[in-house]
């Protein structure tokens, strides 16, 4: 029935007017009806009868499909009647506030979908940097180690389990975790630990594991882009409005993005770990007094910390390709969403990340992508300037240490 319609979209001759009312009246589809009636009213615009083509003209005013500001523009240039020509220029004011209010909510909706993954690339860096005060620029790595993790799991229910394909993210997300929690620990146990209280060897340090990590990627997986498809269910998208489809991969996301946002702040205020966390961070000394083996819950944090950052790549992985260079992309950006919430701060980070990402999409639609980075970069440099604790600033004992 699609093509059928698709074949008609071109259609101005009014003796095939019975045959689309007639598929019109039968179809059921919510998005085939609209085209439809697009098709109706394009071939009425056609008529040589004023009165049918001044009645198109007002139809076409509630047209929710894409191409009806092409079909008003087209005919309002050739449109001699003034009755018509003035309801064809009413129709076209009424579709562009349609559209209008589509872009708007098409770049919000981008906005959320860009903050939430920023969200998920800095969880893992509010950990490791903000609570542990650890510069981990290999933190992007972590990330393309999460989203390779993802990549092997789709490989191996490719080969011997085709038929539980739909379902391999569900054996992707643990897999991604672990593997960069394992690697983080890995990481804390035999560089970091030795490197506390040292942030330039530690930035150093982490940048050549960054380094390392690159070329092993290159070494296993090649120096091409592997490709990570995506369940089918998470294939195809909302069609909002016209000009307004929501897309299910970008959907998901969203909502993984604050399951594990809700996971971390349980974690970090409900369990014993979190506990042991924060009072490390607090006071390490007395912590240690009151006998908790702050050597370990470093190591626990980092992995923490890592497995989020791996979590973060396996969903990057279902948006993009997967290369050697995917945690480069994102690893500035997820420095200034902790730096611009507020070092430590989860509820700052939430924050940081949804507003860079709408502002991002915002400024992007007025002035291109490159000046719109420049103009959030000179926004962030002057906030920083002005609040250089961020946006919540640490209170208590957190602020003394």
């Amino acid at each position: 029935r699609a093509s059928a319609v698709a074949t008609l979209l071109a259609e101005t001759d009014e003796s095939k007017l019975p045959l689309v009312q007639k598929a019109l009246a039968a179809e059921t589809d919510d998005g085939l009806r609209e085209q439809l009636e697009m098709v109706q009213a394009a071939i009425l615009l056609g008529s040589p009868d004023v009165a049918k083509r001044l009645e198109a003209a007002r139809m076409m005013a509630d047209g929710r499909n894409r191409n009806t500001k092409t079909v008003l523009l087209e005919r309002l240039r050739v449109e001699e009647d003034p009755k018509v020509k003035a309801a064809l220029s009413a129709s076209l004011v009424k579709v562009d506030e349609r559209l209008a209010w589509g872009n708007r909510l098409g770049a919000m909706f981008s906005g959320v979908s860009l903050g939430s993954i920023l969200l998920l690339v800095a969880l893992g860096l509010a950990i490791t940097y903000g609570l542990m005060g650890v510069i981990n620029m290999a933190h992007g790595e972590l990330m393309m180690v999460g989203a390779y993790a993802t990549y092997v799991v789709q490989g191996l229910f490719q080969t011997y389990l085709p038929g539980g394909f739909a379902w391999y993210l569900l054996a992707a997300v643990p897999a991604s975790f672990l593997a960069a929690a394992l690697m983080g620990a890995a990481l804390e146990r035999t560089v970091i630990r030795h490197l506390y209280g040292r942030p330039l060897e530690t930035l150093l340090a982490t940048w050549g594991i960054s380094l390392m990590l690159m070329q092993l990627a290159r070494t296993v997986f090649g120096a091409q882009n592997v490709t990570v498809e995506n369940p089918i269910w998470m294939s195809g998208g909302v069609q909002v409005m016209g000009n307004l489809s929501l897309p299910f991969n970008r959907l998901v996301i969203i909502g993984f993005a604050f399951a594990v946002l809700l996971g971390v702040a349980w974690l970090i205020a409900r369990t014993r770990l979190g506990l042991f966390v924060r009072g490390v961070t607090q006071n390490r000394p007395i912590a240690s007094c009151m006998g908790v083996n702050t050597a370990r819950v470093d190591t626990y944090a980092f992995a923490l910390g890592s497995g989020i950052a791996g979590l973060a790549g396996c969903a990057l992985s279902q948006i993009g390709n997967v290369g050697p260079d995917l945690g480069q992309s994102y690893i500035v950006d997820a420095f200034l969403v902790v730096v611009l919430g507020g070092v430590g701060q989860l509820a700052g980070t939430v924050y940081a990340a949804l507003g860079l990402g709408l502002l991002n999409k915002f400024l992007e639609g007025w002035a291109g992508a490159v000046l719109a980075k420049i103009a959030v970069l000179v926004f962030i440099i002057v906030f920083i300037q002005k609040r250089p604790q961020g946006i919540f600033a640490m209170k208590g004992r957190s602020a003394e240490a």
